[in-house]
């Protein structure tokens, strides 16, 4: 008795499912539902307008629809064979797609082309605000002109341009302190506030300089977000002894545009100076980078109290 119900309460396993599949009794023929589906399609079509079919027959002056559709099937074919003829060979021998584009060559190109190519993406380079092979035929006067008109209309926007010696001194400061912090005093107050500025060099013809606050450079550090951005532009330094700097601040961020053109001119008398000079800005530039612990904010603030 206890046989009996062991042999039934025991169940053969089922062998379907995702890893078996559904069972398939040996001879059965495997047919592909899409061929059936498009089959019985093709017939509907033909049978809802085998009238218009038939007429379209009798007008091409043969006997049925049959006769129609074979006459067309080889006149599609025909086609067909032509246009692979007319396919150029060497497309059809490696790849049904057309073969990219060719780069642009180099050579012969402008001066306002060569400077959008050098520039990394996101970067304006000069030729976006200027055309190049027109302003080079310009006098330096008309340059200077045409640049600060370029910027006037824009409540936010910083202008100005550098002779070639004076710039030229900047940049090779900045190449040595590539980091430095400046004073900027609050008007009706006698705190200070502190910013923090980094020069980049990211294309042959562009200086840039981010300013920001020192407290939140300290906080999120390369993640702060900079109140002021400005560039130079050197692809007229050495043909017209200029250097044509643009800036934008940044709304909301604790700084307004005559604060900022106090930073960029500080930036000038620290950066700028005589390298011979032995005076207290370049002895706190090195201080700075080299990271001496003799360097003193409040020096850095009697400094700066000389530009006004």
């Amino acid at each position: 008795m206890f046989a009996i119900r062991l042999r039934s309460s025991f169940h053969a396993p089922k062998l379907c499912g995702p890893r078996f599949g559904p069972l398939q009794r040996r001879g059965a023929r495997v047919v592909d539902s899409r061929f059936l589906v498009t089959h019985q399609l093709a017939d509907s079509v033909i049978e809802k307008y085998r009238d218009k079919l038939q007429r379209k027959a009798r007008q091409e002056g043969l006997a049925s629809v049959d006769e129609l559709k074979a006459v067309y099937r080889a006149r599609i074919q025909a086609e067909q064979k032509a246009e692979a003829r007319i396919a150029s060979p060497d497309l059809q021998r490696t790849s049904p797609f057309p073969p990219p584009p060719a780069a642009p060559t180099v050579a012969g190109s402008s001066p306002s082309s060569e400077a959008k190519q050098s520039a990394p993406l996101g970067l304006r380079s000069l030729s976006s605000y200027l055309d190049l092979d027109k302003t080079s035929v310009l006098p330096p006067k008309e340059i200077e002109y045409i640049w600060r008109l370029r910027h006037a209309s824009s409540p936010t926007s910083l202008c100005a341009i550098l002779p070639s010696p004076t710039f030229s001194r900047i940049q090779r400061a900045a190449r040595k302190h590539p980091q430095f912090i400046l004073p900027l005093p609050r008007e009706g107050s006698a705190a200070v506030e502190i910013h923090f500025m980094q020069w980049a060099f990211p294309a042959p013809h562009t200086v840039t300089v981010v300013f920001t606050h020192l407290a939140e450079y300290k906080l999120r550090g390369e993640f702060s977000q900079p109140h002021t951005t400005i560039t130079m532009h050197t692809e007229l330094m050495h043909e017209k002894g200029l250097v044509l700097m643009q800036g934008q601040v940044v709304e909301g961020r604790g700084v307004n545009v005559e604060e900022a053109r106090w930073l960029v001119l500080c930036l000038q008398k620290f950066y700028g100076g005589d390298e011979k000079d032995g005076s207290g800005r370049k002895r706190l530039l090195e201080m700075f980078s080299q990271g001496n612990g003799a360097f003193k904010v409040e020096e850095l603030v009697e400094e700066a109290e000389k530009f006004v």
